[in-house]
């Protein structure tokens, strides 16, 4: 064999800018982007999940027990109200808004996790989170999510409280 001849190398070779490095500086320049420039805040309600009696069959609580709200930077899109007509009761009015969680801001940083279920207050309106997506994955990387989007509903007077 000659010398020149090329060899298959016994494992691939790392990806080209899409290490540690630069995944620690994607959360570095998004925490200070959402934070600092940017500032929208929420409180957000976790359930408790020590005190809060299950049901042990079907999973569910009646009885909700939250803990202390936690301030937490995020994106909010606000959608406009909608009017739907409910017969022999009048006209209902929704609102909704998306919430997009900096993932590695929440869970390394802080330890939270989010929850379908949980409650966010914005402004002076608490809404419900009624659907969690994950659309946003760090350099096309299977394994960095980078995004928790959850989609909110405005919450009826009396079910939540703060």
């Amino acid at each position: 064999m000659s010398d020149n001849e090329w060899s298959r190398p016994s494992s691939p070779p790392p990806p080209l800018f899409l290490g540690e490095k630069e995944r620690n500086l994607v959360k570095q320049v998004n925490d200070e982007l959402i934070e600092n420039i940017i500032g929208q805040q929420i409180l957000y309600y976790p359930i408790d999940l020590n005190t809060t009696d299950y049901h042990p069959i079907y999973g569910e609580a009646p009885i909700k027990n939250y803990l202390a709200p936690i301030r937490i930077y995020a994106l909010v899109e606000w959608t406009s109200f909608t009017s739907t007509y409910l017969e022999g009761m009048g006209i209902d009015k929704e609102n909704s808004i998306t919430v997009s969680f900096h993932r590695r801001r929440l869970v390394d940083d802080q330890n939270l996790f989010v929850r379908v279920g949980d409650f966010v207050l914005y402004g002076d309106i608490y809404y419900e989170i009624m659907k969690l997506e994950e659309p946003q994955k760090l350099f096309g990387q299977v394994d960095h999510d980078f995004e928790i989007k959850a989609l909110c509903k405005k919450a009826r007077k009396g079910l939540f409280d703060g």
